[in-house]
């Protein structure tokens, strides 16, 4: 069973920072997402088995910065300058089929229970 587990969310004033954090079982090709009420999850940003490759979403560009340890099996999402419209759950997930990110919902196979990322105006 790949376990993924998302922690560093919070509450967090306009212009402030925050660090998630994603622990995995395994290593994989790992990617962020969020989900704000009444939305659909949307892709944030994703990062290659190896670390070499990132992609961040437009929304995000900029602000967002995706990284990863591989040696422990962590990632993580540095976000800066946050903004009210940031404010969402996020997810972590997993992608076993593939080395290199993806952008997409059905690419990933494992997914954490999220964290609520609120920011304040």
């Amino acid at each position: 069973q790949v376990q993924v587990v998302e922690s560093g969310g919070g509450l967090v004033q306009a212009g402030g920072d925050l660090r998630l954090s994603c622990a995995t079982s395994g290593r994989y090709a790992m990617g962020w997402f969020r989900q704000a009420p009444g939305k659909e999850r949307e892709f944030v940003a994703a990062i290659s088995w190896s670390g070499g490759t990132t992609y961040v979403a437009d929304s995000a560009k900029g602000r967002f910065t995706i990284s990863r340890v591989n040696d422990k099996n962590i990632v993580y999402l540095q976000m800066n300058s946050l903004k009210p419209e940031d404010t969402a759950v996020y997810y972590c997930a997993a992608r076993s089929s593939g080395r290199v990110y993806a952008t997409e919902v059905h690419q990933y196979d494992y997914w954490g229970q999220g964290t609520q990322v609120t920011v304040s105006s």
